[in-house]
C-alpha cells in the first residue's frame, strides 16, 4: 500500500506539472527567455507536492510563490493546480490557524483572474479552492475525532482499573494491618491466638492477590478486550486515513496478558494517528518461547514528540506483568514499538 501511495504521489506531480508547463509553453505571450525559466519553475512546485505530507507548509509557501509567477506570465492557467494540491494536504495536516491563512493567500491569487477571465469563471475557481480546503479539513476532523475517542476509552479504562485496585488493595491490606496487630497482642500469652491470626494474614493477603489478578484478567470476556479484537480497533483508524496491516500468529493467551497486550497496541496506534503523520502501520503479533512479543511499526515522521506520556504508560503495563517495551525512531523513517511479555506471570 505504501508504495501505492507513492506511486500516486509521483503520478500527480507529473501530471500537474506537464499540464502547467505545457499551459505556459502554449500560450503565453512572453518571450522563451520568460516562458521556459517559467514552466522550470512550475514543474519545480509540481514536484515539490511529493513533500506535501512531510511538509505542508513549506510545500503550500513555495507552490504558491511559484503559481503567482505562472500566472502573472502566463494568465491562461486559470487554475493554480499545485497550490490547491497543497491546500489540500495542509487543511489535512494542520490546524485551520495554518490553513485557513494559506487559503486566504490561494484566494488572493486566484483573484488574479478578475483580469483575465469573467467575474462567473473566478468565482468558480474560488468556489474549488475552498471546496479543496473543506476536504483537507473533513479529513483532519475525522482523524481528530477518532483520536480522541481513542484516548477518552484508554482514560475510561485508567481510571476504572484505578477505582478497582484502589478497592481491592484497600480493603486486603486493612484486613491483614488489623490481624497483624491482634497477633502481635497475644503473641506471648495466647500463641495459638496468634497463629490463627497469621493464618488469616496469610489467606487474606491470597485472596488479595487473586482479585488482582481477576482485575488484571479475569473479566467476563464482554467487558474485557484482547487481541481477538484488533480488528474492531483499527476499524475507525482506517476510517480515518491511517491503512493498518495486521498479522497475528499468537495462540491464546493468559486473559492478562491478552488486555496488556491489546492496551499496548491501542496506545501505539493512537500515537501513530495523532503525532507521526503517518500513512500506514503494521501491527505483528506473535509467540516467541513464552513471550508474547508485539511490534508496531509506522511510516510516519519517526520522531518522539508527543509520545512520551503514552509510552511511558506502555511501559508500566508491560512491568506488571514483567515484560518490556521499547519505542523509538527507524534507521529509514518512521517510528517502532516493540513489547514482550511473558506468558507465565508469577505473582
Amino acid at each position: 500500500m505504501r508504495r501505492i501511495r507513492q506511486l500516486l504521489d509521483v503520478v500527480v506531480s507529473i501530471v500537474v506539472g506537464a499540464y502547467v508547463a505545457l499551459v505556459v509553453m502554449g500560450t503565453s505571450e512572453f518571450e522563451p527567455a520568460i516562458t521556459v525559466p517559467t514552466a522550470l519553475l512550475a514543474l519545480a512546485a509540481a514536484a515539490a507536492l511529493w513533500w506535501r505530507r512531510r511538509a505542508p507548509v513549506p510545500v503550500m509557501g513555495f507552490t504558491l510563490a511559484a503559481d503567482l509567477v505562472v500566472q502573472l506570465v502566463a494568465p491562461e492557467t486559470v487554475f493554480p493546480v499545485a497550490a490547491l494540491v497543497a491546500t489540500g494536504s495542509l487543511a489535512a495536516a494542520r490546524s485551520p490557524w495554518f490553513s485557513l491563512p494559506a487559503l486566504g493567500l490561494l484566494l488572493a491569487l486566484i483573484s488574479l483572474n478578475f483580469r483575465t477571465i469573467t467575474a462567473e469563471d473566478t468565482q468558480f475557481v474560488m468556489a474549488v479552492a475552498v471546496v479543496v480546503w473543506a476536504l483537507g479539513e473533513a479529513v483532519r476532523n475525522r482523524r481528530v475525532a477518532v483520536s480522541q475517542a481513542a484516548q477518552r476509552a484508554v482514560s475510561e479504562e485508567q481510571a476504572r482499573i484505578a477505582r478497582e485496585l484502589h478497592d481491592v488493595i484497600a480493603h486486603g491490606v486493612s484486613v491483614i494491618v488489623v490481624q497483624a496487630a491482634a497477633a502481635d497482642d497475644v503473641f506471648d500469652q495466647r500463641p495459638d491466638r496468634a497463629r490463627e491470626a497469621l493464618r488469616s494474614i496469610d489467606a487474606t493477603a491470597r485472596a488479595t492477590l487473586d482479585e488482582l489478578r481477576k482485575l488484571l484478567g479475569a473479566v467476563r470476556p464482554e467487558e474485557r478486550p484482547g487481541l481477538d479484537r484488533l480488528a474492531d480497533l483499527v476499524e475507525p483508524l482506517r476510517a480515518a486515513g491511517l491503512r493498518v496491516e495486521i498479522t497475528h500468529e499468537s495462540a491464546p493467551l493468559p486473559a492478562g496478558v491478552d488486555l496488556s497486550a491489546y492496551r499496548i497496541v491501542q496506545e501505539a496506534l493512537t500515537n501513530t494517528l495523532r503525532h507521526a503523520q503517518a500513512s500506514r502501520a503494521e501491527v505483528l503479533v506473535r509467540n516467541d518461547s513464552g513471550v508474547l512479543d508485539l511490534e508496531v511499526r509506522d511510516d510516519g515522521r519517526g520522531g518522539v514528540a508527543g509520545f512520551g506520556r503514552g509510552i511511558t504508560g506502555m511501559r508500566e503495563r508491560a512491568a506488571l506483568l514483567g515484560g518490556t517495551v521499547d519505542a523509538g525512531p527507524l534507521p529509514d523513517g518512521g517510528f517502532r514499538v516493540h513489547a514482550r511479555l511473558p506468558l507465565a506471570v508469577t505473582a
